[in-house]
């Protein structure tokens, strides 16, 4: 099911500009947009779909994540902590759109959400992540988001915020390829433990 809610503590205009792919992002903010593959069929999609709504692929990467529920939804209102010891700082956002692959709808082989920075946020712009299946059964993992900084301290360090986006969503994807991969050997175990007590029955 995809879902959508209008938030009241955002702190930019363009709300759910980044939740369709194929569409240029606005203007005045720098881009992100990064894909690759993290794996191959249900198991791996669906293993890699439930992480990303868990927030499992946030802390996968390394980052410090509170939410207001167990699964993004629109509404829910998260904190990341970004940076290093004394130099972290909050980063609150708020869901404003999901969909859920396991809820058989036509959008069944997707899972993705997007969360907007509200007030206070070092930054303000959002960001969309999908894990997605093709006609292939390939497993695409997917960022596409626009930000700028917004506090004096975040536009000191100038060119090296989009690098660090940049880095985070390699790792979110490396993260989630190992999730996935993980979900594929067991789904193959299991369909091998299957096929040999069928042999084994055939035998008898």
């Amino acid at each position: 099911m995809t879902t959508t809610q209008p938030p009241n503590d955002l702190n930019y205009p363009e709300i759910g500009a980044s939740t369709a792919l194929g569409r240029p992002l606005p203007a005045g903010y720098n881009h992100l947009r990064h894909r690759a593959p993290i794996g191959r069929g249900r198991a791996a999609l669906d293993a890699a779909g439930n992480a990303l709504l868990g927030w499992r692929m946030h802390r996968a990467a390394g980052v410090r994540i509170t939410a207001e529920a167990d699964r993004a939804a629109p509404g829910t209102a998260v904190r990341c902590a970004i940076g290093l010891g004394p130099f972290r700082a909050g980063a609150p956002c708020r869901v404003v759109w999901s969909t859920d692959g396991a809820d058989g709808t036509a959008d069944s082989d997707r899972y993705g959400f997007t969360y907007g920075t509200r007030r206070g946020h070092l930054a303000v712009g959002e960001e969309t992540f999908v894990v997605e299946m093709g006609p292939d059964r390939i497993v695409w993992f997917t960022v596409n988001a626009f930000s700028r900084p917004h506090r004096w301290y975040a536009r000191l360090a100038g060119p090296l915020l989009p690098l660090a986006q940049g880095l985070f969503a390699r790792r979110c994807a490396r993260a989630l390829a190992r999730i996935a991969a993980d979900a594929d050997r067991s789904a193959r175990a299991v369909a091998g433990r299957g096929r040999r007590r069928e042999h084994d029955g055939w035998a008898r």
